[in-house]
């Protein structure tokens, strides 16, 4: 159920009446604003070594701070600051030790070993060992609620104090990068209420949470790693003319914004700009109308299409498109061009990528007896090139762009009706009609769902031997570095012809890459980030221990 943050087209000269209450990026990220003198922090935080920084509410963890349930390996994927990891990623997603100081793969892939350090304790001062580690990975196994995909994952057994042994269900090496943001819960201390009152070993601490408003975190006194250098974190949960309204009266240090705000920083604040992994595309069902979609032997849904279950369709859509006309558009031009949910990462193919050309698109169409009609629309043997696109209502940004789309698709003599739907009411629909959807993470794992025949996400209905065992194979490499060459095969595969991309099955158009935005009081420096995964949220305080004020 991937849903985005909110953004609403709101205008500054609303914002007047906001009220706002202070209690108490990609390595390639920009500042861009006024060049004024630094100003003194009302709030304190540069002499405390203190942030406040603003979050949509739909960043708050639901169930607490509670890595069985959601907190760090979630929908929106982060580091779990107030718990460890064994390993994680930095800026160049390379994977490195946190509480592991080693591991390895069997060759079957069958059987991954850690080994965890001896120097760890939890915030209340007991030991960390591997049955903690065992105890975490067989807790989120075992619970029904847990949002950390650890299904091939058999059982975790501690063989001793600092070594745990995972048994798979089948190979697969993306196991990596679920471990990189699962938080290590005590055994000795989980329990019901484990959620509002964590207790980890991570670089911070929970001080304080009033839900729906706001939570505190400060520096981890025990923390086994370099002491942070921002000692207390401050997340104010808030919508997005709030935020807007904080930073425009300087109570804050960090407020998310969007694209069709950004040109209004405020005094004192500069322009963040966070390149992301955090695509916006269209998903094309490729079956015809009256199938059924089964999931799980116990679900059925409507499935197909038929007008997008035809292949020149799909394929014109994608040579029709002008991306970078509709990012100038509807982003004013924060966000490039997207080919696929992986863009520029290892995984991601290049083979992705075209150059789109509308009257190659309107001679696909014309050749394959797409002819207009009185009103310009096409027709083909009684069938109508006229589809719904659903997208969830209350995002202007996705409402912009797929009125835009809608308009560019008109130009090829394909009608797109757009609505805003809830999203119950879109997931009904989800694998016959094309969705508007967002989704970007810093791992594989998207790539395979969306792409593989029996993926949760394969609203395109998309079915290819060959494509399944590109994917299948790239789990199976005990390297995870060997897997890169099975994924890009799975996208496109030039010797025999096949795969999703845009010339091959075209089962999405990709539209926008969209840039992570906010304004940042001038003075702080927002050290070097990782790419940021779909959603503003936590993954912006990633490495919030390495800020600092200037």
């Amino acid at each position: 159920m991937k849903n985005i943050s909110r953004q609403g087209f709101l205008k500054l000269a609303a914002f007047g009446a906001a009220s706002v209450s202070v209690g108490g990026l990609l390595s390639a990220c920009s500042q861009r604003g006024s060049s004024g003198a630094e100003t003194e922090n009302e709030t304190g935080a540069q002499t405390a070594q203190q942030v406040i920084l603003s979050m949509t509410p739909g960043s708050e963890p639901a169930a607490g701070f509670d890595p069985l349930v959601a907190w760090g390996c979630g929908e929106h994927v982060h580091e779990p600051l107030i718990q460890s990891t064994l390993i994680t990623t930095n800026v160049d997603l390379e994977f490195e030790n946190d509480l592991a100081t080693s591991y390895e793969c069997s060759p079957d892939g069958m059987q991954w070993t850690f080994t965890i350090r001896d120097d760890v304790v939890f915030s209340d001062d007991e030991p960390l060992t591997a049955k903690d580690v065992a105890f975490t990975i067989n807790g989120i196994l075992k619970n029904p609620a847990s949002q950390a995909d650890l299904s091939s994952v058999k059982k975790a057994t501690a063989t001793d104090n600092t070594h745990v042994v995972l048994e798979m269900n089948a190979p697969n090496n993306a196991l990596l990068y679920t471990l990189a943001v699962v938080g290590i819960v005590p055994e000795h201390a989980y329990g019901e209420n484990y959620g509002a009152n964590p207790i980890g070993s991570g670089r911070y601490l929970l001080e304080q949470w009033d839900q729906g408003q706001q939570v505190i975190l400060t520096a981890n006194p025990l923390y086994y790693g370099e002491k942070p250098q921002i000692e207390r974190l401050v997340v104010l949960f808030m919508e997005e003319d709030a935020s807007m309204a904080a930073a425009v009266s300087g109570s804050i240090d960090v407020a998310y914004t969007s694209a069709s705000l950004a040109a209004n920083i405020p005094e004192n604040y500069d322009l963040l700009n966070c390149a992301s992994v955090d695509s916006r595309g269209i998903s094309l069902p490729s079956i015809p109308a009256g199938s059924t979609k089964v999931i799980e032997e116990d679900m059925a849904y409507e499935a197909g299409n038929d007008v997008t279950c035809d292949i020149v369709v799909r394929r014109a859509l994608n040579y029709g498109i002008d991306r970078t006309r509709m990012i100038d558009h509807v982003l004013n031009g924060f966000g490039k061009v997207a080919w696929s949910v992986s863009d520029g990462m290892p995984w991601a193919s290049p083979d992705m990528e075209i150059t789109p050309d509308t009257s190659y698109a309107k001679k696909l169409l014309d050749e394959a007896g797409w002819k207009a009609g009185s009103d310009g629309v096409r027709e083909k043997e009684g069938v109508r090139a006229s589809f719904d696109l659903l997208y969830a209502a209350g995002d202007s940004t996705r409402q912009a762009l797929a009125f835009d789309f809608a308009e560019q698709a008109a130009e090829l003599g394909i009608e797109v009706i757009v609505q805003g739907l809830s999203w119950d009411d879109i997931y009904v629909r989800q694998y016959s009609t094309p969705v508007l959807w967002g989704w970007g993470s810093n791992s594989p794992v998207e790539l395979y769902e969306l792409t593989h025949s029996q993926g949760w996400g394969d609203y395109a209905c998309y079915e290819n031997s060959e494509v399944d065992t590109a994917l299948e194979n790239a789990l199976k490499q005990p390297q995870i570095e060997d897997s890169y060459t099975y994924y890009h095969k799975a996208q496109w595969d030039s010797e025999t012809q096949t795969g999703v991309a845009p010339q091959g099955a075209s089962t999405w158009v990709w539209l926008a890459n969209v840039d992570h935005l906010y304004f940042c009081r001038q003075g702080l420096d927002v050290a070097e980030q990782k790419p940021h995964p779909h959603g503003h949220g936590w993954s912006l305080v990633n490495n919030i221990d390495q800020w600092s004020w200037r």
